[in-house]
């Protein structure tokens, strides 16, 4: 479902442009939708065709994604498993500090051997308004003040409506662009198309090696890009925006936590406009890789920092109910199997 089609129930309820306008914002804000009107009271401002057609207009609406289960870790994360009006399922993550993580897609098409969403393939795409409803479920629990797209799914195998789905966050949504986080493997349709829009995110590169064969393996269906090209395209567009790009990197042991990486990664990144953020693997039953020891992880660390390149240790939310991307939906997957 697209975020036009909500415009259209609204218009096709007599709603005028502006009625459009406030009655959307209302829903992307989690707020009742005659809430919009001036001075609180919608018979002076809204049709009465309109008024009446709001609980219909919500009830519809909901129905475009539920909770069917949310686990709580003690980080004060929340996990959110949400089912869609056709029963597939994504997840959705409150994160600490007003932060949300939404997925763009039913499994993924990236294949990503460390990653437990991408041993299923990709199933279908969401449409903007699956992927912009996650954040109103959300913001009806708490706060939503950031927004990355960083769960199930390739933002870039889903351009379009993950872009439409930035663009109503960012406007009538009310989050600040650099609050929008679109995280990527990389794929030259990203670079080309992001800072086209009003709503210019920030950007997150999923790194992982900085060498284009262990790359092609661990991500084996990303765009063939070296990691070179990717950082000068991401670079780009960070001197484009001003927003730093944020790497990624999840440690694998014994796979790309040697030195040797670590000075790729000093080589590419030094004197950037860039944050490398590493991941200690998040352990999932079947995936074949072992979480790098904590001593290994600063270790790494501390050698990015005093080489000149900003690392920060991006901790998993969640780790505490094995709630990494993908987990939750396969345990639901093989309880109701």
């Amino acid at each position: 479902m697209q975020m036009e089609q909500l415009r259209e129930d609204v218009a096709g309820a007599g709603g005028k442009a502006c009625h459009q306008e406030r009655v959307l914002r209302a829903w992307l804000c989690g707020l009742p939708l005659d809430s919009g009107a001036p001075k609180g009271d919608p018979a002076r401002y809204f049709p009465q065709r309109l008024r009446e057609a709001l609980p219909t207009l919500k009830a519809r609406w909901d129905a475009i994604a539920s909770v069917r289960s949310e686990a709580s870790g003690e980080d004060d994360a929340v996990r959110l498993l949400v089912e869609l009006r056709d029963g597939q399922t994504v997840e959705s993550v409150l994160l600490p500090r007003e932060g949300l993580c939404v997925s763009t897609q039913v499994g993924c098409a990236v294949g990503c051997t460390f990653c437990m969403t991408g041993r299923g393939g990709l199933l279908r795409q969401l449409g903007s308004a699956e992927i912009v409803a996650q954040v109103v479920l959300a913001r009806a629990r708490r706060p939503v003040r950031k927004v990355v797209f960083m769960g199930m799914g390739e933002p870039s195998h889903n351009l379009d409506n993950v872009l439409e789905a930035m663009d109503w966050l960012g406007t009538d949504g009310g989050i600040g662009h650099k609050n929008l986080v679109f995280s990527t493997v990389g794929d030259r349709r990203v670079f080309e198309r992001l800072g086209q829009g009003r709503v210019k995110p920030a950007l997150a590169l999923s790194l992982h090696s900085t060498r284009p064969g262990l790359r092609a393996r661990l991500l084996p269906r990303a765009a063939r890009l070296d990691p070179e090209e990717l950082v000068a395209s991401a670079q780009a567009y960070a001197r484009a925006t001003g927003y730093p790009v944020q790497y990624q990197w999840t440690l694998l042991e014994g796979v790309n936590d040697s030195f040797d990486e670590m000075d790729g990664i000093l080589r590419l990144l030094r004197g950037q406009y860039a944050v490398m953020n590493l991941i200690a693997f998040n352990p999932a039953e079947g995936l074949g890789y072992v979480r790098p020891t904590q001593n290994r992880v600063h270790e790494l660390l501390r050698y990015l920092n005093e080489g000149g390149v900003l690392a920060k240790l991006r901790e998993s939310a969640g780790q505490d109910i094995d709630a990494g991307c993908g987990q939750l939906r396969a345990r639901s997957a093989g309880q109701t199997a």
